[in-house]
């Protein structure tokens, strides 16, 4: 590659990394306008106020919030220091300082900042043209346009500067002539800045700042592994403390703090909020007499205990459906599904890139494999319901939900000839005589609405029952009261049950099993063997087939975990998903049997959103042969 095209490319990098500041500010905005954080300084960093999901809003709250922590605990720790110093590199638009100065917190402190020139001088000239921000520095006197180094802003306790922090001769020098002292009591900042920069280039940064601050604390939130922990110990710091999000946000912010965020806005995206805090740290490294002084401490019975699977040494492998070139394209979020008879998988509900669907979907099984046939009568937009089929009368679709602040009271009833099914040989029209739908009127004492429950069909005095457990609704976060519908009488009644009854929760899997219902997961209860939620479950024979689901820990993402109903043994088995599109994201999906043996099962739908990378819907159907583990 030519000298000049290596630097376009890098400069196309560079522009892109600036980019993520403008976007990081508008969320941040978003979130404190929501309230979940007091900041009334960064709306002055953006041209307008544009309201995010609630999934991005607590993603930028749980980050200020750790941020926000370290740099208190450091405050108190050097109380009785004469001067203390917080540089952050790669600021970009950050409020620190001025939140600082507003709640009275800069007595014997500066704060140094160093971003890209062009981040800096932007931010310059939005401080410059704020008087609400421009009170806060009473001391400064504007830079001549363009400055004439990197130094942006300085005043008594806030020096802006404009130098790639790459660069470490350049940094060194601009922080020597902007004023700030080497053998002062240090808290260093890095938000993200070290994951938009190479390894070699991060470990040189976080080196050179060990050798630089004899008495310093370094804080960084950082998407990666634990592993980072060793990295900073390798490289000059003498202790190291890492904590990923979930552990710091169930361990170290009060409940009651904890209860008013989850009560600001509806939220139902507790996989990829789990997933999200997995995923990333707070992590502090310290050196020199504040090395005692931990920033961020586990508490010493994590509310996140870790648990990660003991894999057994056999591989689960997991290949795409058969049924044209690439098989059956089917994307959903949340959908139901039923077992309609050999070759025949009905599908409702859920949400697609397209929005929320209230449409029906047939996945058969024809002699070039398996097509989807989208069909009507609609069965209404919903997520997170349930279909169970009853042998013989029809299927139920029960609860769900069109927005977090709307279940679905509705029941369905939907009718089916499998000797009609479509030739799918031929164009299939929107209307099917095969499948009619109706809505029932039922009896007596009805559930809640609810999403995020199990129904399953049982035998009692020789009549069907559906078994509505647990869920949620839009005031409760996790129901276990447990219902009997009777379908052949359509009412709900009473059914004795004896032992304890099981805990609150929602997104567990409920298997009819010798009689009875055997229940796992969830979200609000914790398990063993690895705990999930938003799996599915199947009885084969004597064994409990768990499949996926989210835990809270990245290490522990589940595969496939096999629990012997009359031992209570269990063993746990990773996917082998080298034929399938990456990544095979297992939550917020349908799976079911293949076969009467279930020696193999299909998975269909599921994905996720992350507000990093943006939607993730598995593309197409896959099969998983669970032969090894029966």
């Amino acid at each position: 590659m030519k000298a000049c095209d290596r630097k376009k490319k890098k400069h196309g990098k560079d522009t892109a990394v600036q980019g993520t500041n403008d976007s990081s500010v508008v969320s941040k905005v978003s979130a404190a306008a929501q309230g979940y954080f007091l900041d009334d300084f960064l709306k002055s960093f953006v041209c307008k106020v544009s309201r995010r999901a609630p999934l991005i809003n607590r993603g930028y709250y749980v980050r200020w919030k750790a941020v926000d922590h370290c740099v208190k605990q450091f405050l108190r720790v050097t109380e009785d220091c004469p001067r203390r110093q917080v540089l952050s590199l790669g600021a970009g638009f950050d409020s620190l300082y001025f939140r600082l100065h507003a709640e009275g917190a800069m007595e014997r402190v500066v704060v140094f900042e160093v971003d890209f020139p062009d981040v800096a001088r932007r931010k310059a000239a939005l401080i410059n043209g704020s008087d609400h921000l421009k009170d806060a520095l009473k001391d400064w006197g504007p830079s001549p346009s363009p400055p004439t180094g990197p130094v942006t802003i300085s005043s008594d306790q806030y020096r802006l500067l404009g130098v790639d922090v790459r660069a470490e001769g350049a940094v060194e020098e601009a922080l020597s002539r902007a004023g700030l002292q080497w053998s002062a009591p240090t808290l260093l900042l890095s938000e993200v800045v070290l994951t938009y920069v190479d390894a070699q280039r991060s470990d040189a940064v976080i080196g050179w700042a060990a050798r630089l601050f004899p008495q310093s604390l370094f804080v960084i939130h950082y998407p990666n592994t634990a592993a980072q922990r060793q990295r900073f110990l390798d490289r000059g710091w003498e202790r190291c403390t890492c904590l990923d999000m979930n552990q710091f946000y169930l361990d170290l912010v009060p409940e009651k703090e904890r209860c008013r965020v989850e009560n600001l806005e509806p939220f139902d995206e507790f996989e990829e909020w789990h997933q999200k805090c997995s995923h990333y740290f707070i992590l502090t490294a310290s050196k020199g007499s504040l090395t005692s002084q931990a920033l961020v401490s586990p508490l010493s019975e994590s509310s996140v205990p870790c648990m990660l699977p003991a894999l057994d040494q056999r591989t689960l492998r997991a290949t795409p459906m058969p049924g044209g070139p690439e098989g059956p394209g089917l994307e959903g979020l949340g959908m139901a599904s039923a077992v309609l008879g050999p070759g025949a998988i009905l599908l409702s509900g859920g949400s697609g890139r397209g929005g929320r669907g209230g449409g029906a979907t047939l996945l058969v099984r024809g002699p070039a494999g398996w097509s989807c046939v989208c069909m009507e009568p609609q069965t209404g937009v919903r997520m997170y319901h349930t279909v169970t089929d009853v042998p013989g009368w029809g299927v139920l679709v029960f609860g769900g939900r069109t927005s977090p602040l709307n279940p679905i009271g509705s029941i369905l009833r939907m009718t089916y000839d499998l000797s009609s099914l479509p030739d799918l040989s031929v164009p299939v029209g929107p209307a099917l005589e095969w499948l009619s739908v109706k809505e029932l009127a039922c009896t007596g004492n009805a559930p809640l609405p609810r999403w995020r429950h199990t129904a399953t069909r049982l035998r009692y005095k020789g009549q069907n029952f559906l078994f509505v457990f647990g869920g949620r609704t839009e005031a409760e976060p996790a129901l276990g009261d447990g219902h009997f519908l009777c379908v052949e009488d359509q009412r709900w009644t009473a059914v004795p049950v004896e032992g304890a009854t099981p805990a609150a929760r929602h997104s567990h899997s409920a298997c009819s099993y010798d009689g009875g219902v055997v229940i796992f997961g969830g979200l609000r209860v914790r398990p063993a063997p690895v705990p999930r939620y938003s799996h599915s479950a199947h009885v084969i024979g004597h064994k409990l087939v768990l499949v996926g689901g989210v835990w809270l820990q990245a290490e522990g993402v589940p595969g496939i975990a096999v629990i012997d109903l009359t031992t209570g043994g269990s063993v746990e088995y990773s996917l082998n998903t080298a034929a399938v599109p990456w990544p095979l994201m297992l939550h917020s999906f349908c799976s079911e049997p293949l076969d009467e043996e279930g020696t193999a099962i299909a998975v269909m739908g599921g994905g996720g959103n992350c507000f990093s990378f943006g939607t993730h819907l598995n593309p197409r159907p896959v099969t998983v042969d669970l032969r090894p583990a029966l």
